[in-house]
Formats: C-alpha cells, sequence, structure tokens
C-alpha cells in the first residue's frame, strides 16, 4: 500500500474543503461546496488510480469512470448553483450555528474531506487489483457504473426540467424515475460507488475495506445529509401534498407505487 500517494491525497481533499469554505463565505452559496467537493474526490480518485500498481488496464478504466462521474456532478452541481440561491440544506446548518457558523462550517467540510477520502481509498483499492485484465468482474463493474452514470444523469434532467414548469413552485415531482423514487438521483448516486468493490474484489481484504464506500455513501444519502434535510424542508415548502408523496413513492430504493388508502364512506 502506497502510504505517501494516500497521505498526499488525504491533504488535497482537505485543502480543496477548506477552499470551498473561502469561496462559501466570499459568495454565499453553498452549492459550490458539493461542486469542490465531487472535483476534489474525482482529482483523488485519478491521482488514486494513475498511480497504483494494479494491471494497466484496469488502472485506466477506473480513472475514466471517476473523472466522467467527477465531471458530470460537479458541472451538474455547478450550473445548478450559478442560477439558484443558498441551498436550503446548508442555509439551515447556517442559521442554527448562528455567529459561529464560519467555524463550525469549516470544521464540518473538514469531516466532508474525511468521507471524501474514504470514497477515493475505495477508489484506490480498486486500481491496485493486479488481476489479468478484463475479467468478468470488471465488465459487471463498469456495468454497474454505466447503469448509476446513466441514471443519475436522467433523474437529475428529469428534474431539472420540472424545476422550470409553473408546477414546480406548488407542485412535487412524479416525472419519469421520480414516480418509483422520490430520490432517484441519490439511489444512482449510490449504486455508482458499488461498481468498486467489484473491482477491487482481488482478494478479501480489499474487498471488504472497499465495501466502505458504498456503505458511507447509503448512510450519508439516506440518514444525514441527503433526504433527511431535503424532505423536510419539502414538508415545510409542500406539506400534505409531500406527505401524500410519501405515503405512494419509496424514499430511496425504486420500487412499485403504492395506492393510498382512502377514508371509510368514499
Amino acid at each position: 500500500m502506497d502510504w505517501f500517494l494516500l497521505v498526499f491525497i488525504a491533504v488535497g481533499l482537505s485543502l480543496a474543503m477548506a477552499a470551498s469554505w473561502v469561496v462559501q463565505r466570499m459568495t454565499g452559496r453553498s452549492g459550490w461546496i458539493d461542486t469542490i467537493w465531487s472535483l476534489a474526490v474525482g482529482i483523488g480518485g485519478i491521482a488514486a488510480a494513475f498511480f497504483a500498481n494494479g494491471a494497466f488496464g484496469r488502472r485506466m478504466t477506473v480513472l475514466v469512470i471517476v473523472a466522467v462521474w467527477a465531471l458530470r456532478l460537479g458541472w451538474h452541481i455547478g450550473k445548478r448553483t450559478k442560477g439558484a440561491g443558498e441551498d436550503p440544506r446548508y442555509a439551515k446548518l447556517i442559521k442554527v450555528w448562528g455567529d459561529s457558523a464560519g467555524r463550525r462550517l469549516f470544521f464540518f467540510l473538514q469531516v466532508q474531506a474525511l468521507a471524501a477520502f474514504i470514497l477515493v481509498f475505495a477508489v484506490y483499492l480498486a486500481a491496485t487489483n493486479d488481476e489479468a485484465y478484463p475479467g468478468g468482474r470488471d465488465f459487471l463493474a463498469m456495468l454497474i457504473a454505466a447503469a448509476a452514470l446513466v441514471g443519475e444523469t436522467i433523474s437529475d434532467g428529469q428534474l431539472s426540467r420540472f424545476r422550470k414548469t409553473p408546477q414546480a413552485k406548488t407542485e412535487v415531482c412524479e416525472v419519469g424515475l421520480w414516480r418509483y423514487s422520490r430520490h432517484p438521483n441519490y439511489f444512482f448516486e449510490w449504486l455508482f460507488w458499488c461498481c468498486w468493490p467489484v473491482f477491487a474484489a482481488s482478494t478479501s481484504m480489499s474487498g471488504l475495506l472497499s465495501l466502505l464506500a458504498p456503505a458511507l455513501m447509503y448512510w450519508l444519502l439516506a440518514h444525514v445529509s441527503g433526504i433527511p434535510p431535503l424532505e423536510e424542508h419539502m414538508l415545510h415548502s409542500r406539506g400534505d401534498k409531500f406527505r401524500a408523496l410519501q405515503r405512494r413513492v419509496n424514499a430511496f430504493f425504486p420500487g412499485p407505487r403504492k395506492r393510498e388508502s382512502r377514508p371509510s364512506g368514499e
């Protein structure tokens, strides 16, 4: 294991999130934090894949996949941030933190740097696999990554188009993939990180450690910084309409829509 490379990546991620703190304080737009985070993870993943000691073909495949992920997500969030106001999730945190918001946001972003390192470490483990390339697991991992990138791109596009309609001011999004999951973009983002354990499964230890990436991403999206604050905001802004959506549609994993029970006598 190349400890110097991993330390270099960890320091780089920490500095990137420190830079995102400066940008947020200067612009008042927290969306740039997620933009910088995405690009920092991508750059860290590219460095990990390039300098790892695994099979060359697998390393280059890993490098391309993580680069495509970072460019797509960074561009999407950056474009959304440029044309929008403050992210409601960060806005609430800053309001709750009050006078200590600047200091607490800085340390909060360093925690995000740590999470980013865990994700990049999974990319590194995938790139250190020295088995003959390509193998059956490589094709499976590429299929998972492709499905995730396509699914997230489609769901992001569907939501972006919905937000431009007059109905978006008062209604909830139930178009396309959003009919089967309240957060299909989050689901596909999690699915993307499931490809790295498949790439890395040359040894039991690498495979087990790389599982930290999808486990962490699921925990963050489903229980911490993804669904909970966003749904709290939607309940505040859409009220009963969003409560009805919660009864009809799964929160995370896509699935069949549920029938709403009607009061007796109807």
